[in-house]
């Protein structure tokens, strides 16, 4: 991003940002574009995301203190809400609050990229639950998003709260 020719700090035109992404495995990858992040956000997460055919940006998961939402731009595509299986396209927005009944993925079933915005707060302690591969992870950060702590472990790796003290 070129900041000589951006209008505002607090503004930025999404043809400014270079995008980042990743492929992991058969089942995930995705581009993105941290908008919140380029305007100097701080309590309200918001991100573009494109994600190939076939294709799911996450695994289901849900948080235990960020709320989320997704407005979808452009494709087709399958959102996982709990238990349910809903049908999305262009102009449809989900919000995801905080809690295991409200695990969410969303899965390209469409020919073309899948492209929508992710909002989310900001809090900088988290964690997060996947309850398909029976994970947990906690992560925290600084208020300009570099992490502090970031653990991920298996549901069956549960230890004595005084495990290890003396």
């Amino acid at each position: 991003m070129d900041k000589t020719t951006r209008r505002h700090p607090n503004v930025v035109n999404i043809t400014e940002l270079k995008a980042g992404g990743f492929e992991k495995g058969e089942r995930f990858a995705l581009a993105n574009k941290p908008l919140a992040r380029a305007t100097g956000a701080r309590g309200i997460g918001c991100s573009f995301y494109e994600v190939p055919p076939g294709k799911t940006a996450f695994p289901n998961h849900y948080h235990c203190a960020n709320e989320e939402s997704i407005y979808v731009l452009d494709g087709a595509g399958t959102l996982r809400i709990g238990a349910d299986e809903v049908r999305v396209g262009p102009g449809d927005y989900a919000t995801f609050p905080v809690g295991p009944a409200h695990t969410h993925q969303l899965l390209n079933t469409g020919e073309g990229p899948l492209r929508y915005l992710c909002f989310s707060t900001m809090l900088l302690t988290e964690v997060v639950g996947y309850p398909d591969s029976k994970k947990i992870g906690a992560f925290s950060y600084t208020a300009t998003g570099d992490s502090m702590v970031r653990i991920m472990v298996r549901e069956a790796s549960k230890v004595d709260y005084y495990d290890g003290e003396v």
